[in-house]
């Protein structure tokens, strides 16, 4: 396997979209600005002013094309809605599609979160060498799990999720099954060393019992890592009115997904949910993710124009479900509400963000009972 600083450099130059001849002539980001992104990202991002270096953001526009090819679909199950394709096994627990398009996107997105946490793969303080177990719940395409695998050899790495739609090309240290993380599970009390979610909020609906079924497997000692984001937009300036059709897009969504029985809003309460369940060492971090190129900080103003390309590629992957079986929309009704919430994201004067929640709590180690306090933040381990 390549080491991991060319892995990580390679991925996010695989997702870099072609930028114009001025931006070419830009200076590469410096790990100074790279480390100072993660900071402001966590405490206050500071907003570019007239002067600054303007980040052309030509090429960062999605369209309807999807670059990756798939997985051979012949010993696949799909069913086709409305032009996406969505997972089979135990149909309609995920309300979002599973195609080619919704991998791509997946894929930029771990780009994006490798340069807002400045390549940081986890913060739950893990050991740095030694056999663990691994368990990565919906992991998607895998992409993480492949770089966790990658840069921890001696671990044995799971990723599990409804969809089989992973890269057979992994790391051998690293398997994939399909499998539903709200179901019981299959390996055996005081197993994992380390339990990780990303981006799944929208996936799970009983977070109290993953979280206990989370402890019960965990080994005394071990850890479970949250990485979450509230996608409610907002801003610290005001530029983002109640009724700006971004809003107005993420609420109805909310709605949408309650009515069939997933709570959208969980994530600014999983580390009291994760306390609830007996975790110790609770520690819940919170960055600022800009969505399109207003940070003055050159690597944030780089992920607001990831986030942004990433939310506008999946407009219609995330409605569709929500407004259409959820609240009883037509599919033609999602469409022209669609145009005018893709305009607002591309307003340069308004300054919004989506909170990130990174929380990481500990099974107590054997001996010691659970408690219900909190810690200071452990220095992030880095890939």
């Amino acid at each position: 396997m390549a080491d991991q600083q060319s892995l990580h450099d390679s991925l996010t130059d695989t997702h870099q979209p072609a930028q114009s001849s001025s931006s070419a002539a830009q200076q590469p980001i410096t790990a100074l600005e790279a480390a100072d992104a993660l900071q402001q990202a966590e405490h206050g991002v500071e907003i570019a002013q007239q002067g600054d270096t303007e980040f052309d953001d030509a090429g960062y526009d999605t369209d309807d094309s999807a670059a990756s090819t798939s997985l051979a679909s012949s010993a696949r199950d799909y069913i086709y809605e409305h032009g996406r394709r969505y997972h089979a096994y135990r149909a309609g627990s995920y309300a979002f599609p599973n195609d080619e398009r919704e991998q791509d996107r997946e894929d930029l997105k771990h780009a994006m979160f490798l340069k807002l946490f400045n390549k940081t793969l986890h913060f739950a303080p893990l050991p740095s060498a030694g056999s663990i177990n691994v368990i990565d719940l919906g992991t998607g395409t895998g992409i993480w799990a492949i770089d966790f695998a990658d840069f921890y050899p001696e671990s044995s790495v799971l990723g599990i999720d409804l969809s089989p739609i992973q890269t057979p090309w992994v790391p051998p240290n690293l398997k994939f099954m399909v499998d539903d993380a709200e179901s019981e599970w299959l390996h055996k009390p005081d197993f994992f060393d380390f339990i990780h979610t990303r981006h799944t909020i929208q996936a799970f609906r009983d977070w109290p019992t993953l979280f206990s079924r989370a402890y019960r497997h965990l080994k005394p000692g071990g850890w479970m890592e949250c990485q979450e984001l509230d996608h409610f937009p907002r801003s610290e300036d005001d530029t983002l009115a109640p009724d700006n059709p971004m809003a107005t897009y993420w609420e109805l969504i909310a709605e949408g997904l309650l009515r069939r029985g997933v709570n959208f809003r969980l994530a600014p309460h999983l580390a009291s949910i994760m306390r609830g369940a007996g975790f110790i060492n609770v520690t819940e971090r919170v960055f600022f993710t800009p969505i399109g190129p207003w940070p003055r900080n050159r690597a944030l103003r780089e992920v607001g124009l990831y986030w942004r390309a990433v939310l506008m590629e999946g407009l219609e992957a995330i409605a569709l479900g929500p407004l259409v079986k959820g609240l009883g929309w037509r599919k033609e009704e999602v469409d022209v509400f669609l145009a005018g919430v893709r305009k607002a994201y591309l307003d340069k004067s308004t300054h919004a963000y989506m909170p990130f929640y990174v929380l990481y709590g500990q099974k107590p180690p054997s001996g010691q009972l659970p408690t219900y306090g909190g810690m200071d933040a452990v220095p992030p381990v880095h890939c």
